[in-house]
């Protein structure tokens, strides 16, 4: 396997077992002690801000949640993923109360790996719009 396919391998596997599992293990194994988020506030732009959206944020609001990746593009030291995050309202999302609806958020995501482990991250993505819409009840 290039290293393309396994710099992809290594998105991939953060987006089933991080993303999906909670994986505390496999973020500590794919995140490299400098990783900087460039997308996130500079208070929070850190690996630890990375795992608090996920762990404290994400998951309890949305149990069970699942990442359907829909595209891969691997160039150079990066890979570029086009995904959604879908599940359903069943927790508190930064005060708001659950309301059983199924929600997707889209994303795209680009990450620099360094020896297969993430170094740098830039995304976008329509948490604040699915966020407006639970909101609404």
């Amino acid at each position: 396997m290039d290293i393309l396919e396994k710099n992809k391998a290594v998105v991939r596997q953060f987006n089933s077992e991080v993303i999906e599992q909670c994986n505390w293990e496999t973020f500590n194994a794919i995140m490299d002690k400098d990783f900087i988020n460039r997308t996130a506030p500079p208070t929070s732009n850190g690996a630890e801000g990375m795992w608090n959206t996920f762990n404290n944020i994400l998951r309890p609001a949305f149990p069970g949640l699942k990442v359907e990746i829909y595209d891969q593009i691997a160039e150079n030291d990066k890979v570029t993923t086009r995904k959604a995050i879908i599940g359903t309202h069943n927790g508190v999302l930064m005060g708001i109360e659950p309301t059983g609806k199924r929600i997707k958020i889209d994303v795209i995501d680009i990450v620099r790996l360094k020896d297969g482990k993430y170094v740098e991250h830039w995304g976008i993505n329509t948490l604040q719009s699915v966020i407006m819409e639970l909101k609404k009840g």
